[in-house]
C-alpha cells in the first residue's frame, strides 16, 4: 500500500485556496492530475495551479457553481476530457457558512443557500462521478463536515452544522451502497483551521485566542493538517476504511 497516485484523476471543488488548495497540491505532490474546481476567483485558481506546476505537479483549474446540478454535470465532462479520463478521487471541499444568522432571523433564502453550498453540491458531486467508478470499480469520495456537525456551532450557525451533520449521515449512507462496487467514502472533519478565510471572515481575535487557548495540543490547525489526512483516505493506506468521520482538532473534541 502506498501513497502514489500517478495516473489518478482527481477533482477537488474549492481547491484554488485555503485548506482545497493545501489538499490539491498535496495530491498533485503524491502525482495524481488535480482538477481544480473555483467558483469565482480565477486568478486565484491560475495562481494555485501554477505553483502546482511550478513543483512539478499537474493541474487544471476549472469553474463552476457546484450548487447547480447543470453545472456540475459540465463540470465533470471538461474534466474528463482534459484529463482524458473518469475521475478516481473525488473531494468536496466547497462549503460556506455564508453568514452567521440567528434563528429567530433565519429566512427561507438564507436557509437554502447554506444547504445548497454544503449538502447538495456534496449530493450531487458524488452522484456525477460515481458512473465512472463504478465502471473502473474502485474510487475514492472525501467529504467534507465540520466540528459544528457535532456541537451544533456558534452564534447563528445552526443551519450550518446541521448541513455539516447532514453531510456525516449522507456519507455513511453512499458508503454502504459504495463498497460493493470497490469505491470508499469518508468524512473529514476540522475544528479550528487557522489561515483560511473562514476564520477571517467568521471569528474575531479575540475568540481565536480563546478557542486555541482550549485547544490540548496547543494550536490552531493549518489547512496541511487536513491535507495531510485527505491524501491518507485518497491512497491505498485507506482502502479498508469507509463511511467514517476523521476528526482533525488537535483535541477539541474526541469521541
Amino acid at each position: 500500500m502506498t501513497t502514489n497516485l500517478t495516473g489518478r484523476i482527481a477533482l477537488v471543488t474549492g481547491g484554488n485556496a485555503g485548506i482545497g488548495y493545501a489538499i490539491s497540491s498535496k495530491l498533485a505532490q503524491a502525482g495524481a492530475k488535480v482538477a481544480i474546481n473555483y467558483l469565482s476567483k480565477r486568478e486565484a485558481a491560475e495562481q494555485a495551479v501554477q505553483a502546482i506546476r511550478g513543483e512539478g505537479g499537474e493541474a487544471e483549474c476549472f469553474q463552476a457553481d457546484v450548487t447547480s446540478v447543470e453545472q456540475i454535470q459540465s463540470l465533470i465532462g471538461r474534466v474528463e476530457g482534459a484529463f482524458g479520463g473518469t475521475v478516481d478521487i473525488l473531494i468536496n471541499n466547497a462549503g460556506h457558512m455564508i453568514k452567521r444568522i440567528p434563528n429567530a432571523e433565519m429566512t427561507e433564502e438564507g436557509y437554502e443557500q447554506i444547504m445548497n453550498v454544503n449538502l447538495k453540491s456534496t449530493v450531487f458531486m458524488c452522484k456525477a462521478v460515481l458512473p465512472g467508478m463504478i465502471a473502473k470499480q474502485r474510487g475514492k469520495i472525501v467529504n467534507m463536515a465540520s466540528l459544528a456537525a457535532h456541537n451544533g456551532g456558534g452564534p447563528g450557525a445552526s443551519v450550518y452544522a446541521a448541513s455539516k451533520a447532514a453531510v456525516i449521515a449522507y456519507s455513511k449512507g453512499l458508503a454502504k451502497e459504495a463498497a460493493s462496487h470497490g469505491i470508499n467514502v469518508n468524512v473529514l472533519s476540522p475544528g479550528f483551521i487557522g489561515q483560511t478565510a473562514f476564520h477571517s471572515t467568521f471569528t474575531s481575535e479575540d475568540a481565536r485566542k480563546a478557542t486555541v487557548a482550549g485547544i490540548p495540543l496547543g494550536r490552531e490547525g493549518v489547512p496541511e493538517d487536513i491535507a495531510n489526512t485527505a491524501l491518507f483516505l485518497a491512497s491505498s493506506l485507506s482502502d479498508y476504511l469507509t463511511g467514517e468521520t476523521i476528526e482533525i482538532n488537535g483535541g477539541m473534541f474526541m469521541r
